[in-house]
Protein backbone atom coordinates (compact mmCIF):
# COMPACT_ATOMS: atom_id res chain seq x y z
CA UNK A 1 0.00 0.00 0.00
CA UNK A 2 2.92 3.06 -0.93
CA UNK A 3 1.48 5.88 -2.04
CA UNK A 4 -2.07 5.25 -0.06
CA UNK A 5 -3.93 7.18 2.11
CA UNK A 6 -5.90 4.96 4.92
CA UNK A 7 -8.19 6.61 7.96
CA UNK A 8 -8.72 5.74 11.24
CA UNK A 9 -10.45 2.73 12.46
CA UNK A 10 -10.45 0.93 9.09
CA UNK A 11 -10.48 -2.92 8.80
CA UNK A 12 -9.31 -4.58 6.03
CA UNK A 13 -10.17 -8.51 5.62
CA UNK A 14 -7.78 -11.07 4.27
CA UNK A 15 -6.48 -11.11 0.29
CA UNK A 16 -7.09 -7.39 -0.32
CA UNK A 17 -5.03 -5.28 -3.17
CA UNK A 18 -5.18 -1.25 -2.31
CA UNK A 19 -2.95 0.62 -4.93
CA UNK A 20 -0.88 3.62 -4.59
CA UNK A 21 -3.13 6.51 -5.56
CA UNK A 22 -6.20 5.73 -3.37
CA UNK A 23 -7.26 7.41 0.11
CA UNK A 24 -9.61 4.95 1.96
CA UNK A 25 -11.43 7.48 4.73
CA UNK A 26 -12.39 7.14 8.59
CA UNK A 27 -14.39 3.55 9.73
CA UNK A 28 -14.42 1.77 6.15
CA UNK A 29 -14.88 -1.53 5.99
CA UNK A 30 -13.08 -3.86 3.75
CA UNK A 31 -14.11 -7.65 3.27
CA UNK A 32 -12.42 -10.35 2.15
CA UNK A 33 -10.70 -10.57 -1.33
CA UNK A 34 -11.60 -6.80 -2.41
CA UNK A 35 -9.30 -5.12 -5.00
CA UNK A 36 -8.94 -0.85 -4.91
CA UNK A 37 -7.16 0.25 -7.98
CA UNK A 38 -5.46 3.73 -8.55
CA UNK A 39 -7.85 6.99 -8.46
CA UNK A 40 -10.07 5.39 -6.27
CA UNK A 41 -11.55 7.81 -2.86
CA UNK A 42 -13.45 6.16 -0.18
CA UNK A 43 -15.22 8.73 1.78
CA UNK A 44 -16.03 7.57 5.48
CA UNK A 45 -17.83 5.14 7.22
CA UNK A 46 -18.23 3.09 3.62
CA UNK A 47 -18.90 -0.95 3.20
CA UNK A 48 -16.98 -2.88 1.07
CA UNK A 49 -18.65 -6.87 0.70
CA UNK A 50 -16.21 -9.67 -0.16
CA UNK A 51 -14.58 -10.16 -3.46
CA UNK A 52 -15.62 -6.28 -4.80
CA UNK A 53 -13.63 -4.94 -7.55
CA UNK A 54 -12.82 -0.83 -8.18
CA UNK A 55 -11.30 -0.80 -11.08
CA UNK A 56 -10.03 3.16 -12.89
CA UNK A 57 -10.62 1.43 -16.60
CA UNK A 58 -14.20 2.17 -18.07
CA UNK A 59 -13.53 -0.42 -20.87
CA UNK A 60 -10.40 -2.43 -19.48
CA UNK A 61 -8.63 -4.86 -22.19
CA UNK A 62 -5.40 -7.10 -21.80
CA UNK A 63 -3.69 -5.97 -25.24
CA UNK A 64 -4.36 -2.29 -24.84
CA UNK A 65 -2.49 -0.15 -22.27
CA UNK A 66 -4.52 2.34 -20.57
CA UNK A 67 -2.54 3.90 -17.67
CA UNK A 68 -3.33 7.18 -19.33
CA UNK A 69 -6.96 7.00 -19.43
CA UNK A 70 -7.11 6.00 -15.77
CA UNK A 71 -10.26 7.18 -14.55
CA UNK A 72 -11.50 8.27 -10.61
CA UNK A 73 -13.96 6.37 -8.79
CA UNK A 74 -15.38 8.22 -5.88
CA UNK A 75 -17.45 5.93 -3.45
CA UNK A 76 -19.60 8.76 -1.01
CA UNK A 77 -19.90 8.66 2.64
CA UNK A 78 -21.95 5.83 3.89
CA UNK A 79 -22.36 4.05 0.69
CA UNK A 80 -22.42 0.21 1.18
CA UNK A 81 -21.71 -1.98 -1.71
CA UNK A 82 -22.58 -6.06 -1.27
CA UNK A 83 -20.76 -9.19 -2.35
CA UNK A 84 -18.88 -9.46 -5.66
CA UNK A 85 -19.89 -6.45 -7.50
CA UNK A 86 -17.56 -4.90 -10.26
CA UNK A 87 -17.68 -0.73 -10.16
CA UNK A 88 -16.39 0.60 -13.16
CA UNK A 89 -14.85 4.69 -12.85
CA UNK A 90 -17.02 7.63 -13.61
CA UNK A 91 -20.02 6.19 -11.39
CA UNK A 92 -20.01 8.27 -8.42
CA UNK A 93 -22.27 6.50 -5.59
CA UNK A 94 -24.32 8.34 -3.20
CA UNK A 95 -25.34 7.02 0.36
CA UNK A 96 -28.66 6.67 0.89
CA UNK A 97 -30.06 7.85 4.38
CA UNK A 98 -29.53 5.75 7.49
CA UNK A 99 -32.86 6.20 8.43
CA UNK A 100 -33.99 5.18 5.54
CA UNK A 101 -35.21 1.48 5.16
CA UNK A 102 -32.78 -0.94 2.87
CA UNK A 103 -35.68 -1.77 0.98
CA UNK A 104 -36.42 1.34 -0.59
CA UNK A 105 -32.62 1.78 -2.14
CA UNK A 106 -32.38 1.72 -5.54
CA UNK A 107 -30.60 -0.82 -7.25
CA UNK A 108 -28.21 -0.29 -9.96
CA UNK A 109 -27.04 -3.30 -12.29
CA UNK A 110 -24.14 -2.99 -14.84
CA UNK A 111 -23.04 -4.32 -18.47
CA UNK A 112 -20.06 -4.32 -20.22
CA UNK A 113 -20.60 -3.49 -23.78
Amino acid sequence: MPGAVIGERCSFGQNCVISSGVTVGTNVKVQNNVSIYEGTVIEDDVFLGPSCVLTNVTNPRSQVLRRALYEKTLLRRGCSIGPTPLWFAVLPLVAMPLSEPVQSWPRMFLTMP
